[in-house]
């Protein structure tokens, strides 16, 4: 029993506060939302967002617990082989979820238990700590022709599968995270912009290979008042009309009626329901407390140790939080396409929210470690400065 209280004391020593807090908050905002909200939604969503929050908080900390050094050093030949597996078995086995429009075959089944996860979201933990291992390791000589093509190739092994199943936008995460740590770890600018040509020189082809109801969120999604009577444009334009319902204070917890309308109000287009409920204050609340867990994660990784890939880490989690929340609001502003992207630690979704949790751990283990780190080097400079001064 000692035992056990002393790797908890320990575990909950290596939390970060401010990450915590923040995740905290945003976990509880997304549970008084969908509790406003269960009379549509329904009691099963706020079990499981209650659920889950309490299972990703102990992730959190089993997580931080672990040196991510062991994490990283020892298990990332079997996280990335395990990751393409489970992507594989998903493309071959997988479905589009229930009460899904595209056949896209993001979701697995569970033998025996019947739980549908998604394991792209799980795989984003393990592909973070896996590039980032890769990346360190090849930090002295990363503008390499060679280098990039072995970089690309650990890419495209997750990136893949993820394509041929139809998920564009879980695609688009994982390809803003590996350009994100990429430009972090000090790849030439000239390999970007020969990326970029290369987009532009393809994109007819590219265009031809997306299905037509991807081709229409993309062309009705940067304006869809110019297509008020499009299929594709009802759903951005209700979210819009949600958040200007809420006006300033909102309409209470159980108040609002646009967001019962919005189709998924509870997982992509969920920042509409809690601008709906609680207003421009609310909407901008979550958005401050958002911006506050980005800098920090920077601020983690600045301080992180240059040893080792820990900041590397912090820049993959945090890349990921900005391009996934730009998206997510975007997309319920009516500015951007409607491409299926989850607001994190708010949108209903066991996967993610669990996955979020888990990533959370890694950067409080990173934390604790810079921590340690700069602690030594103070004690360190103490020492030497009195040696001199005798």
């Amino acid at each position: 029993m000692e035992r056990l209280k002393g790797i908890v004391k320990e575990a909950i020593l290596n939390i970060d506060p401010v990450l915590f807090v923040c995740a905290t908050l945003l976990s509880l905002i997304s549970i008084i939302t969908v509790w406003g909200a269960a009379d549509n939604f329904g009691m099963s969503k706020l079990r499981m967002q209650i659920f889950i929050s309490v299972v990703g908080v102990f992730a959190t900390v089993a997580v931080a617990y672990f040196d991510y050094h062991t994490i990283v050093e020892k298990l990332w030949k079997y996280m990335l082989a395990g990751s393409v597996l489970l992507l594989v078995l998903t493309l071959i086995v997988g479905s589009s979820g229930e009460n899904m429009e595209t056949s896209n075959k993001s979701w697995l089944v569970i033998p025996f238990v019947g739980i549908m996860i998604q394991p792209s979201e799980f795989v984003k933990f393990a592909f973070i700590c896996t590039f980032s291992k890769h990346l360190f390791s090849v930090r002295d000589h990363i503008n390499r022709p060679l280098t990039v093509l072995f970089l690309a190739a650990h890419a495209l092994l997750v990136v893949a599968p993820i394509l041929l199943s139809g998920d564009l936008g879980v695609a688009l995460i994982y390809l803003s995270i590996i350009a994100i740590m990429l430009f972090c770890a000090g790849l030439h600018p000239l390999y970007f912009v020969g990326v970029a040509v290369l987009a532009v020189i393809l994109s007819p082809f590219l265009w031809e290979m997306l299905a037509h109801y991807q081709q229409m969120r993309i062309i009705v999604g940067f304006n869809p008042e110019a297509y008020p009577d499009s299929q594709y444009s009802w759903q951005p334009l209700l979210s819009k009309e949600a958040i200007a319902a809420g006006g300033l204070f909102g309409n209470g917890v159980f108040g609002g009626e646009h967001y019962e309308a919005l189709a998924a109000s509870h997982t992509d287009f969920i920042y509409a329901t809690v601008c709906e409920k609680f207003g421009f204050l609310g909407g901008a609340a979550v958005i401050m407390i958002f911006i506050v867990m980005v800098v920090r994660i920077f601020m983690i990784a600045r301080t992180a140790s240059r040893s080792d890939c820990g900041g590397l880490i912090c820049v993959g989690v945090g890349g990921m939080l900005i391009v996934q929340i730009l998206l997510n609001v975007g997309m319920c502003f009516a500015m951007l396409p409607v491409i299926g992207i989850t607001l994190p630690f708010l949108s209903c979704g066991g996967s993610s929210m669990l996955s979020l949790f888990m990533m959370m751990g890694l950067l409080h283990n990173v934390y604790s470690h810079s921590s340690a780190v700069r602690e030594y080097e103070k004690e360190d400079t103490f020492d030497i400065d009195s040696s001199l001064l005798q």
